[in-house]
């Protein structure tokens, strides 16, 4: 288990020189999956916030996603339901993070032009430019794994993570739900 201190993030590592034996409790597994995407994801933002997107939070990025799912990318936008499905999130919760996202100019709403009642999410300049900005850092990110893991390793990891998890479950981020969060 992780022990969090305040203001001080603690991760266990597992160190790749050691041989582990091959009967490893079963609960490991999702805890060194679980830090490694913590891992990637803390200092992602570590190096956005140095890049002058200090403001921009995980979920934020996940509904900046969601969103470019949705058409975003210079089309024609998602709504707060389509956000909130992509997610794994209700509705209300979708809106509650496009509202940040509106004022922390990351996204603007613009009328729907097939549906004059609905309103659409879009992604702001700002927004593209912190997705762009987060792309380029993933890649950076996954080259450093490679260094330390070897490139091999890492692709062998993502086959075989892609061979057992679901596609239609891949993305999708409705972990507060089990986290206790409603």
């Amino acid at each position: 288990m992780v022990d969090h201190v305040a203001g001080e993030n603690v991760n266990q590592v597992v160190d790749i020189g050691k041989e582990l034996p091959v009967d490893r409790p079963g609960y490991e597994l999702p805890l060194l999956l679980f830090g490694g995407f913590r891992t990637l994801i803390d200092r992602l933002h570590a190096r956005l916030a140095d890049e002058g997107h200090a403001d921009l939070r995980p979920a934020y990025g996940f509904a900046l996603q969601a969103i470019g799912a949705g058409g975003g990318w210079g089309g024609r936008g998602a709504t707060a339901s389509d956000i909130g499905r992509h997610l794994g999130v209700s509705k209300q919760a979708a809106g509650k993070t496009v509202d940040r996202l509106l004022a922390l100019g990351y996204a603007e709403r613009a009328d729907d032009p097939a549906d004059a009642r609905r309103k659409l999410v879009r992604i702001t300049a700002r927004g593209h430019d912190a997705l762009a900005r987060s792309a380029a850092i993933f890649d950076e990110l996954r080259a450093e794994w490679a260094a330390t893991l070897g490139a091999d390793r890492v692709r062998d990891i993502e086959t075989a993570l892609r061979n057992v998890v679901p596609a239609e479950t891949a993305f999708r981020l409705d972990a507060t739900s089990w986290l206790g969060t409603p």
